[in-house]
């Protein structure tokens, strides 16, 4: 096979372009190009001829040619030299770090392999620079697996129940929809290129409904917005459906064929209600006291899904993150899933349900990943997975700790594409994880982040404009090729040869551990995806059989029965209930009261709309246009506490505080507040950011973080 040899550090006198992928936690996954000029990026633009691009960029990855070559880049090995969280590090020698790097890992190992673990998540999306290597050093060495669960998995969980797995409509088809719901979603901020299909629909006649407990951008570009109380989807689903029920709007047609458990539970357990008997409980009265909005709201979002799809028109939902981040978020995507086929919305190419496209890749991750490796590194012991959603307790625990699921206590860490201190749950427990003194810590990244202030050694890693990686996409049908573009920066290496220099180092001799990463980009579909065109474009649309125009328009689910599983046999079969249902928040008044007296304000804490979770907090004209942290309040519930615009706030609960400035907004409903994030804490006030007060605490599916489900108290922060 034939390696093409890249050219980032040839000197031109003439600007070079060329074609990329965006490497982060976005549905979009937009195609790039990138100029160079003399090894320099100087600009990165949308690539026009890809469809889903269409030539645009978000303001965050426009601006990623300033972040490559920020004047803060990491450029070179450094070692910890003063106490941990402190930042004292000095430059050393790459042959040096890896040597000692090496060392500690394998006398760890000597012991039990499982008290390394590797933290990783979607500092890039890419398949290469994500887990390939890194993945298959991991699995020799014998390593405690991490159960990546801190964004998605909830909702993933829950669709794997009722649809099959992650998969749903094309995006490009909501230009042709009728009603459009946008549940959970600020899509103006989180995926613009959805948004440009939204506003064709919107230009055609189309409805337009934006369900979110705040206000954002796309709520006010919405003719209708359900302002629900967080945690509460669900019940606005089963009241949706009481009303198509009791309006006849169903398609009994569809139900009949392509469904299951609607009223008919085929000989299950009898005390155990169909989906039909269930929703029928809930009237709209009961869901808007539960939801916090007006009956009257709910019948007529059920009236306008209803009507239009029994005209035969298509209503399509864009389901979004958001709402699974609450204790129900599993059951609550169970409900809103339900609902395309009980319309029969699936019929049209632009009607259904799009959360995430992902499963329709046919990616070849064992691979990749070898997790055949796995058996030789453990010798005999059994496997064991740390949830990276409770990482804080994970590296508090001591020995016989259920956290650690009978293995021994987390002796070392290698964090690479992430930023656990900033980003992970209940932070002030992570942090005194990471503060431990016995605790080896290797972080590979671009800056020194507030997670690099802790490691014992920081590696410098490429960007995604110095390696090469290969993409899918959650919110489109295209995979991506990413070529590097210029040289590495300083002495910064992709993530792939760090892990196969330490593979060396540590005597792992199989062959797969010399997989170059284009050799790797190749395996990632093998012949699904002409490589040939990637190379040439920058990308490739999925074959027909992956990504067919009506998924579901004659059933075909990917679910054990062929159809939409209201009643799910394999959520019985783990003693959970196999129909959706509304589970109220750990914390809320109903659920809580005595906590709610104390701490009456829930809070969701969405990301700032220049900043994607931290990995653009440090570039200095995205910080500038966020100015400082915040927290929007409504103005009732400022007025109740006698605070004043801009004014310096504590924002606490049991968990610990933290510090910002208030925003009195109509952006925020009454009795939930919104604390915008991801600020490093470091750059944040009094070193702290809104993760100091979330929870570790995990949701009914997917064994997901509640970052949503969390109430606290707003006061005067003083001097």
């Amino acid at each position: 096979m034939p390696t093409l040899t890249p050219t980032p550090s040839a000197s031109h006198s003439v600007p070079t372009t060329v074609k990329g992928a965006c490497p982060h936690d976005c549905p979009d996954t937009c195609a790039l190009l990138t100029t160079v000029h003399n090894g320099v990026a100087i600009k990165v633009a949308g690539n026009p001829d890809h469809p889903a691009t269409g030539g645009v960029l978000c303001t965050k990855v426009a601006r990623y040619a300033e972040r490559t070559h920020h004047p803060e880049r990491l450029l070179h090995p450094l070692k910890r030299v003063g106490p941990k969280g402190s930042g004292q590090f000095v430059p050393v020698s790459w042959a040096e770090a890896l040597a000692d790097i090496a060392a500690k890992l394998q006398a760890v190992a000597a012991t039990d392999p499982r008290a390394v673990l590797p933290y990783s998540y979607a500092g890039t999306m890419g398949l290469v620079q994500g887990e390939s290597i890194a993945a298959r050093f991991f699995h020799r060495l014998g390593a405690s697996l991490l159960d990546r669960t801190i964004c998605a998995s909830a909702g993933g969980e829950a669709l794997v129940h009722t649809l099959g797995g992650k998969v749903g409509m094309r995006v490009e088809q909501f230009a042709h929809s009728q009603v459009i719901v946008i549940w959970g979603s600020n899509a103006i901020g989180s995926n613009l290129h959805f948004w440009r299909h939204v506003q064709a629909a919107k230009r055609n006649g189309a409805t337009l409904v934006c369900i979110d407990p705040r206000r954002t951008e796309t709520a006010e570009k919405c003719q209708h917005h359900l302002p629900l109380l967080p945690g509460t989807d669900a019940a606005l689903a089963l009241a949706l459906m009481h009303e198509f029920t009791v309006h006849g709007w169903l398609d009994d047609d569809y139900i009949a064929r392509f469904t299951t458990g609607w009223a008919d539970l085929h000989g299950q357990n009898g005390t155990q209600r169909s989906l039909r008997e269930r929703c029928l409980l809930w009237p709209p009265e009961r869901a808007a006291a539960v939801c916090g909005i007006a009956p009257q709201a709910i019948r007529d979002l059920a009236r306008i899904m209803g009507e239009t799809a029994r005209k035969n028109q298509p209503v399509a939902i864009r389901l979004n993150y958001g709402m699974q981040r609450t204790r129900g978020g599993g059951n609550a995507v169970r409900a809103v899933a339900c609902l395309p086929a009980l319309l029969g919305a699936w019929r049209h190419p632009a009607g259904g349900l799009l959360m995430s496209s992902s499963g329709q890749f046919p990616v070849q991750r064992h691979t990749l990943q070898r997790p055949d490796l796995l058996s030789q590194g453990l010798g005999g012991r059994a496997p064991r997975t740390i949830n990276m959603s409770s990482v804080g307790d994970a590296l508090l625990a001591q020995p016989g700790d259920p956290v650690l699921q009978g293995g021994p206590p987390i002796a070392a860490v290698v964090v690479y594409n992430s930023n656990p201190v900033a980003v992970a749950p209940e932070s002030a427990k992570v942090v005194q994880g990471f503060a431990r003194p016995d605790l080896f810590t290797v972080v590979l990244e671009h800056f020194q982040t507030d997670t690099a202030d802790y490691a014992d050694y920081v590696l410098p890693a490429t960007t995604q404009l110095e390696h090469w990686d290969i993409h899918t996409s959650y919110g489109h049908t295209d995979v991506l090729l990413n070529q590097p573009a210029i040289a590495p920066v300083g002495q910064s290496k992709p993530n792939t040869q760090v892990f196969r220099e330490l593979a060396a180092l540590m005597g792992f001799a199989e062959p797969w551990f010399a997989d170059s990463d284009e050799a790797l980009c190749r395996q990632a579909f093998g012949p699904e995806i002409d490589f040939n065109q990637l190379l040439a474009h920058g990308f490739a649309p999925l074959p027909e059989a992956h990504a067919p125009l009506a998924p579901f328009a004659q059933g075909g689910f990917p679910t054990p029965s062929g159809k939409c599983e209201f009643y799910s046999h394999r959520l019985a079969d783990q003693g959970l209930d196999p129909l959706p249902n509304h589970v109220p928040n750990l914390e809320a008044a109903d659920s809580n009261p005595t906590l709610a007296r104390r701490y009456p304000l829930a809070m969701i804490s969405p990301p700032a709309r220049n900043f994607l979770n931290s990995t653009f907090v440090n570039v200095t004209s995205l910080r500038d246009i966020e100015a400082e942290p915040v927290l929007e309040m409504h103005g009732t519930d400022a007025a109740a506490r006698g605070l004043a615009e801009g004014a310096l706030v504590r924002v606490f609960n049991d968990r610990g505080s933290y510090h910002c400035a208030l925003r009195i907004s109509p952006r925020a409903r009454p009795g939930v507040v919104n604390g915008l994030g991801i600020w490093w804490r470091k750059l944040g006030v009094r070193g702290t950011n809104v993760n100091e007060v979330t929870s570790q605490a995990l949701t009914d599916l997917g064994r997901a973080p509640t970052f949503y489900d969390c109430l606290v108290q707003v006061e005067a922060a003083g001097d």
